[in-house]
């Protein structure tokens, strides 16, 4: 049985954008595959056997093991033709360095989240800004980043945009104000079904729990 026959199973956190990255694509590409979560502050042993980073996602193919996001996504999209990335090289590989950017930005929203003074959250809410006003420079500003077209890239910067509603709602903060193009695509990819069906319903209670539980964190006491 070849590696692409066997159902594939996906070693997830809850709270995890990069897990969220790799179960767009596979709800995207409609890929059978089981999840299995752990609880990263208290990993089972056997995690420590298939994650080389003790990170996740980890992507169990066989007795194969995947990890890291980008590589996951880029794995499951060339077993599961037809691909989510462009067509043209150069393209691709634009996206590719972009991917990783977006990648940066979920350490600001981290680093943002822990923030435990004004002066450190302000410092990282002014880089953040300074990146997302990168991206709205390079986006097609059509529906998707490339165009009419949902590609992986798409699938990468949906849990940052998701965790981005969650702050706007509950802790008033909106980072996408000046930044039309940012809004749309946000509105976009928050409407797709693959991007709505890939985290657990309690996501939003949990990561406004994670903020407030934050020891001295500056958010802890805004997001209601």
């Amino acid at each position: 049985m070849s590696n692409k026959a066997k159902k594939m199973e996906l070693i997830s956190f809850k709270l995890c954008p990069f897990v969220q990255r790799a179960v767009i694509v596979l709800k995207k590409k409609q890929v059978d595959f089981d999840i299995t979560y752990i609880d990263l502050s208290n990993p089972p042993e056997w995690f420590e056997q298939v994650s080389p980073l003790g990170k996740v996602p980890v992507l169990k193919v066989g007795k194969e093991v995947l990890f890291e996001s980008s590589v996951i996504q880029e794995y499951v999209d060339e077993v599961t033709p037809p691909s989510l990335h462009p067509q043209d090289a150069l393209i691709k590989a634009k996206n590719r360095a972009w991917i990783s950017f977006g990648g940066d930005l979920n350490v600001d929203l981290f680093k943002l989240a822990h923030a435990t003074s004004e002066d450190d959250f302000n410092a990282v809410r002014d880089q953040m800004i300074g990146r997302l006003h990168k991206l709205e420079d390079v986006h097609s500003g059509k529906s998707f980043f490339n165009g009419k077209d949902f590609c992986l890239i798409d699938a990468a910067f949906a849990p940052f945009f998701m965790r981005l509603g969650y702050l706007a709602e509950a802790c008033d903060l909106n980072f996408l104000t000046d930044l039309p193009k940012m809004r749309k695509w946000s509105e976009k990819l928050l409407a797709e079904e693959c991007v709505q069906t890939s985290v657990v319903p309690e996501l939003p209670q949990m990561y406004l729990g994670m903020l407030r539980n934050v020891d001295g964190g500056y958010l802890a006491g805004r997001c209601q």
